[in-house]
């Protein structure tokens, strides 16, 4: 029954990892990968230390840092407080309403986001006039750097909360409902069973996921990012994705950006075996 899932894993992620090669070569597309022909050059790191030394890659390396852990610290924790909020809700149909209406951003297209923030936080969309009421001052905050992490952060958030709050609700679900009845035999108030059974329920859940969150920090929205960034936001908005489609598709240099894409990758490897590691050893809960 699993046979399929291994062989699309197999033919569409493992198989292509051969790739990864031209990392080490002057690839020209047309010539083979897995050749030692004269019209294939071997570099050795010559795209790596290029990557290391050029004048973009303390921006690039930077901003995706800075915005994969601005989302982790301040859009993690938003589903696991939904998801416990929502499990004590009693009345049945808000329950199913209001899990319906949160789960919907997460269906609407990047572009439809992004359309929606430009036009509300414009001169003249509703958080602009908001803005000019309580400041005085009129600003178009999606060409201003200085508004650019808090668009991206808290849009992020608002569409992809709901969602992600439903592994956490099944984990709630899967906890034995006997502990809460002990729970209020003994006295304990809807707090107290949060903070003592439905918490420590969920945090194996929490850790794994924590774990995973950690070892994409190199893995900035790069779709949403090109379609918000502008001139006047680049300094701010340039990532590792955004630098690698710019390059890679526009100036053909694909050695280049697969040796980027391949420094990425080790270092989220690393930060997931780190996290793992530390995780298994405090709390018991890993990956492996």
């Amino acid at each position: 029954m699993i046979t399929p899932t291994l062989l699309l894993l197999f033919l569409f992620t493992y198989l292509p990892i051969y790739g990864i090669i031209i990392s080490f070569q002057d690839y020209k597309i047309g010539n083979n990968i897995l050749s030692f022909s004269e019209n294939i050059k071997w570099v050795g790191l010559k795209h790596f230390t290029e990557f290391f030394n050029s004048i973009f890659f303390t921006r690039v390396f930077g901003n995706t840092i800075r915005l994969s852990v601005l989302n982790l610290l301040f859009g993690f924790w938003v589903p696991i407080v939904f998801a416990i909020l929502l499990n004590e809700v009693r009345h049945p149909l808000y329950k199913r309403l209001t899990q319906t209406f949160v789960y919907l951003p997460h269906f609407v297209s990047v572009v439809v986001v992004v359309a929606l923030i430009m036009s509300m936080t414009g001169p003249n969309g509703f958080i602009g006039k908001l803005y000019t009421f309580f400041t005085g001052k009129s600003v178009n905050m999606i060409n201003n750097a200085r508004y650019f992490d808090t668009l991206y952060i808290s849009s992020g958030i608002w569409q992809n909360f709901g969602y992600s709050a439903i592994i956490y609700i099944a984990a709630i679900a899967s906890i034995d409902p006997t502990l809460y009845e002990a729970a209020i035999v003994d006295g304990a108030n809807r707090f107290r069973r949060i903070i003592h059974i439905t918490f420590p329920g969920i945090l194996p859940t929490i850790v794994i996921l924590l774990i995973l969150a950690i070892g994409g920090l190199l893995n900035a929205n790069t779709e949403k990012i090109l379609l918000m960034k502008n001139p006047n936001t680049a300094p701010k908005a340039e990532v590792i994705g955004t630098y690698v489609y710019q390059v890679g598709l526009r100036d053909g240099r694909y050695s280049f950006t697969a040796a980027v894409g391949l420094f990425s990758n080790v270092i989220n490897f690393v930060l997931v075996f780190c996290a793992n590691t530390i995780s298994r050893r405090i709390g018991g809960a890993s990956l492996w």
